[in-house]
């Protein structure tokens, strides 16, 4: 039995060798001969969690080292309970647990996301007086921060003598998590060293939160690293700021990166690639991509590409795309919904925007968000129908938001429509009387019916609330770099030949007298 190997390799091998296994228990039992803890720890090797078990449950006392193996393999299943399980069958039989299984009911603690129960385990670890060795260490800090207990991991964080890479790691990750950002980085900087992990888990961090300017410094101050190369999480995670940034350029360096790497073929970046093409404008590639991920496609990707091809307004290839879907067995959910409303939206389709708004709950069981709302009322408030898109905000389950709201003044203002517009702004100046936005739409309403009352009062308003409209602001892709602009932005260190640059093409424009003279002379300009 000790030179039995299990063979970690096709389904066709683990079940041959189950079958040894098997033949080799009954063999045990005929000839009374004891091999029990043996033939558990090589079923947990397959794995079949469940024989191994019921061999474990005829062990009168198991070792902790058997324990822990168990432990583990349930741990590693996400069958978290179970762990816990273990655990108060060791104390009934007064079986001491070790710094090995504190550390892994530790991991199974966050998982189960029970701060009451890390909290136990961890008080039973103190009153253990067993001494916390490096991996017990981690975990705990892990434990907490995954929590969200994260003044409680910090304490423990700065507890420790010897601090590793993973330690660190998972500090910075609950920081992240949380969406504090600040400290995260703080932590990120006093790092002696720094692995994959590292980065990808503040580039993570930054793309969730939206903050995705600083998503790609970091990635890009990440590639100036030579002992540090990107992974499939990595390359997952900047993406999506690529996408929702328009760094087309940088999109493609790293979609070029992750196939010479063979990341393509892990679904995450092959569906971030699909949304980076379709959020930056190629649409035709994105389709591409699509058709290349072939029956690797998830729901994601349907997504993505459905979504994709509504912003782009080919309204009639979205809708198609769903019935494929639906073809082929693919289940929508909620996101599915919200592109299929946003592509009717493009297309004007209103009466195929209520089909599909009407089938989500009663065909699919997914019960419409504020998402789904949001796009029905600019879907119905485009098309004029603005009693019936204030109708169904009065109707819906949930109370509007801004962004309903929004909806329905935008069209508001389209259609000139001021008995609306003033229902809309009266409730958006509730929800966020700090925005001028809803303000000068309203005023332009007015202004567009001759209502210079109103325009005068809203004005009156503004200055008196001390409310004013905040500058706007452009990302400028350059070279692999990204560049932010606002109004009369000076501080860029290039801003001097910039504005030299436009006063050169202003001059131009001025000169020209003819089309011919015109585009002759912008041919000639060196951007």
């Amino acid at each position: 039995m000790k030179d039995f190997v299990v063979p970690r390799s096709t389904p066709y091998k683990r079940i041959f060798v189950m079958n040894q296994l098997k033949q080799i228990h009954a063999y045990t039992v005929r000839n009374g001969i004891d091999y029990t803890d043996t033939l558990v720890l090589k079923l947990l090797e397959i794995p079949n969690i469940p024989y191994a078990h019921n061999l474990f449950d005829l062990i009168p006392k198991p070792t902790v080292f058997l324990y822990n193996k168990l432990i583990k393999a349930y741990s590693s299943h996400g069958q978290h309970h179970q762990c816990l399980s273990l655990y108060t069958r060791m104390s009934l039989q007064r079986c001491v647990p070790n710094e090995r299984s504190f550390t892994l009911l530790f991991s199974a603690c966050a998982s189960l996301s029970s701060p009451r129960l890390g909290q136990m385990i961890h008080s039973r670890f103190v009153k253990s007086g067993l001494a916390l060795d490096g991996f017990a260490e981690t975990a705990l800090v892990d434990m907490y921060a995954k929590l969200g207990m994260l003044a409680c991991a910090r304490q423990q964080f700065d507890e420790m003598r010897v601090r590793d890479i993973p330690t660190w790691n998972a500090m910075i990750a609950g920081y992240a998590r949380s969406g504090d950002l600040e400290r995260a980085l703080e932590l990120f900087g006093l790092m002696p060293n720094r692995n994959v992990v590292s980065w990808t888990t503040m580039i993570s961090g930054f793309s969730q939160n939206g903050q995705y300017s600083k998503a790609l410094q970091v990635f890009l101050q990440m590639e100036k690293e030579r002992d540090v190369k990107p992974n499939e999480v990595t390359i997952a995670s900047v993406l999506p700021a690529c996408a929702n940034l328009g760094a087309l350029e940088i999109g493609e360096r790293i979609e070029e990166y992750s196939r010479r790497s063979r990341f393509f073929e892990n679904s995450h970046v092959s569906n971030a690639i699909l949304e980076m093409y379709a959020r930056c404008g190629k649409i035709d590639i994105a389709r591409r991509v699509f058709d290349e991920i072939g029956s690797r496609r998830n729901l994601c990707s349907w997504n993505s590409m459905i979504m994709g091809l509504a912003v782009h307004g080919r309204c009639r290839e979205a809708l198609n795309l769903y019935e494929q879907m639906l073809t082929v067995g693919i289940r929508p959910d909620d996101v599915t919904f919200v592109g299929l409303i946003l592509a009717c939206t493009h297309g004007g389709m209103v009466s195929k925007g209520r089909q599909l708004f009407q089938s989500m709950e009663p065909n699919f069981s997914i019960a419409p968000k504020l998402e789904h709302y949001g796009c029905m009322v600019d879907l119905l408030g485009r098309a004029g129908e603005l009693e019936e898109a204030y109708d169904l905000i009065q109707d819906m389950p949930m109370k509007p938001d801004n962004v309903i709201w929004g909806a329905l003044l935008g069209a508001c203002s389209f259609h000139g429509n001021i008995k609306f517009a003033e229902k809309a702004a009266e409730s958006l100046f509730e929800l966020e009387p700090w925005n001028p936005a809803n303000y000068v739409i309203l005023s332009n309403i007015y202004a567009s019916g001759g209502r210079w009352d109103g325009v005068a009062k809203l004005r009156k308003v503004m200055k008196g609330g001390k409310i004013t409209k905040a500058a706007g602001y452009s990302f400028i892709e350059e070279r692999g770099q990204v560049h932010m602009f606002i109004v009369d932005d000076k501080s860029h260190p290039r801003s001097h030949e910039m504005y030299a640059l436009l006063d050169g093409f202003y001059t131009k424009v001025r000169l020209c007298r003819d089309e011919s003279y015109c585009f002759s002379e912008l041919e000639e300009m060196q951007f």
